[in-house]
């Protein structure tokens, strides 16, 4: 497999406090990560920070995934860890009070993808079938939407776009989903904060990531154009290709 991750600050923001990056186990297996983190007084990079390297350091360590059910149970298990630690170190450390972090991480073997997400940092397969997302916010807005009480053209353009229903370290326990595909040749997985889903639309997500040649110039061209619409939040991707070439950076 090829993997690539990528971050920017973005053209407004004076701090990064998105987190992540693609990880392998002893088994060569990939773990991706993206954490937007949020909370004040830069407290949001503490909860990324803290949530990507716990999650990389025992992701290091761990043994083969075989089935979707080891992926399942490895993700809420070491994820529900991650956040009492991030909890109690917001609760001990008074400047970093009431800081979190989304979290959108993926398990990738050469059977299958298996993706747990909290927050709405998003996660999409591109595959034969085009490109589809395969996470759901965890925001107030994407809850209007799906009850029927404001359209998708509506919740565009929000004033509460930003409320998070769900995050990481907030509270002592946290619910995730979690989502299994098919992981085949060819198909590439795609996770990114909201810094880039808000910025670039599926149809631009789409046409960049088939068509740009390395994943270094599709994770580049993705940025630039998040940053030219605006750029008001950081940036952060994570890809996962499936080939059986070289591993490439």
């Amino acid at each position: 497999m090829n993997a690539f991750f990528m971050t920017d600050k973005g053209k407004v923001r004076l701090h990064n406090e998105d987190n992540g990056g693609v990880f392998t186990n002893r088994e060569g297996q990939h773990l991706a990560i993206v954490a937007d983190g949020m909370g004040g007084h830069r407290a949001g990079d503490v909860a990324s920070e803290m949530t990507m390297s716990l999650l990389k350091e025992e992701w290091e360590k761990a043994d083969r995934i075989e089935t979707a059910e080891q992926a399942v149970e490895w993700l809420k298990v070491k994820i529900n860890d991650v956040n009492k630690l991030v909890f109690e170190h917001a609760q001990k450390n008074i400047e970093c009070e009431g800081m979190g972090t989304t979290l959108v991480a993926a398990i990738c073997t050469k059977l299958f993808a298996t993706v747990a997400n909290i927050g709405d940092s998003r996660g999409y397969i591109l595959n034969e079938s085009g490109l589809q997302q395969l996470t759901e916010d965890h925001s107030l807005v994407n809850e209007l939407v799906r009850t029927g009480q404001i359209s998708k053209e509506d919740a565009e353009h929000h004033p509460r776009k930003n409320v998070l229903l769900r995050a990481l370290g907030t509270e002592e326990t946290v619910a995730m989903d979690t989502k299994t595909i098919m992981f085949e040749e060819g198909d590439l997985l795609f996770l990114c904060s909201d810094g880039l889903s808000n910025k670039v639309t599926q149809a631009e997500l789409q046409k960049i990531l088939t068509h740009s040649e390395s994943l270094n110039e599709k994770a580049s061209e993705l940025i630039t154009l998040a940053n030219l619409n605006g750029g008001e939040d950081n940036i952060t991707l994570a890809i996962v290709e499936y080939s059986d070439g070289s591993e490439g950076r």
